[in-house]
């Protein structure tokens, strides 16, 4: 599945109706951004699975704005509108790898618990 381009439009459908997403935050003009394309390319080949999605941050300035951006690349992933894992830099594929596996595996049952208890607080 090729990578779709958010924006402020559709950011939020995308999150809510999707279980899995990936976002790459990043600018036309970022060296490292353009050299991690590829990689998140071929991720997004090999789990048809997961949302790919990049954001512009010279387009959506509002939008990285609201995600408290302060350098790029930046990858998000959210899991059933979830904020589960969220770093700065280029991640090369092998840590790519680890992190959707991570993703797909976690018990999400356990993850809104400790949300719940946390907003109870």
């Amino acid at each position: 599945m090729a990578t779709i381009e958010l924006t402020h439009d559709n950011f939020d459908n995308t999150i809510s109706e999707n279980p899995i997403v990936i976002v790459d935050f990043w600018a036309p003009w970022c060296g490292p951004c353009r050299g991690f394309a590829p990689i998140f390319e071929l991720a997004s080949e090999a789990h048809p699975d997961v949302v790919f999605a990049k954001v512009n941050t010279d387009d959506q300035q509002e939008l990285a704005g609201a995600f408290q951006i302060r350098s790029i690349p930046t990858l998000m992933v959210f899991r059933e509108q979830v904020v589960l894992f969220q770093q700065a830099g280029a991640l090369p594929a092998n840590a790519l790898e680890q992190v959707l596996t991570q993703t797909k595996t976690l018990d999400m049952a356990k993850v809104h618990e400790e949300i719940a208890a946390q907003a109870k607080s």
